[in-house]
């Protein structure tokens, strides 16, 4: 009996040893989602904003084509992952059933390698993004969604 628990003990034991690995990659996928892609309040959201936020979260080296900021709360992006403001779209991303207030940044052209210069382009829009264990931790897209 003693042999037989021995390996199912040792089975048990690995699993509670990896899950909290598992769940800190996945607050270490939420937290740099929220670096690259949340501002809640944020100052002018004009072509200055673009480059201070992106070169603040280290998008620049080298210049980071598009980024965009979502503003808000983290709750309401977070429910995107559910089924209180999302809902499934293509490639098992989710979309916002509500817009959010965002601002995004396109890089001018020219060099890749910093100083960087960005064309800010505020809007409200519905968001794209890719969740794990219902967190967000990719953004795919935004756009205006149609009238209805």
């Amino acid at each position: 009996m003693v042999m037989v628990l021995s390996p199912l003990f040792f089975v048990f034991m690995l699993g509670l040893g990896l899950t909290p690995l598992t769940l800190a990659q996945d607050d270490h996928r939420y937290r740099r989602f929220l670096s690259q892609h949340y501002d809640p309040k944020p100052k002018g959201r004009d072509d200055r904003y673009c480059e201070s936020m992106m070169k603040r979260r280290k998008l620049i080296n080298p210049c980071k084509d598009v980024n965009t900021f979502i503003h808000g709360k983290k709750n309401d992006i977070k429910a995107v992952c559910g089924d209180s403001n999302g809902k499934p779209y293509r490639d098992n991303l989710r979309i916002s059933k509500s817009p959010f207030q965002v601002t995004t940044c396109k890089h001018k052209g020219g060099s890749l390698r910093p100083p960087c210069r960005y064309r800010a382009t505020k809007a409200y829009r519905v968001i794209v993004i890719g969740c794990e264990n219902g967190l967000p931790t990719h953004f795919e897209e935004s756009f205006i969604p149609p009238s209805q």
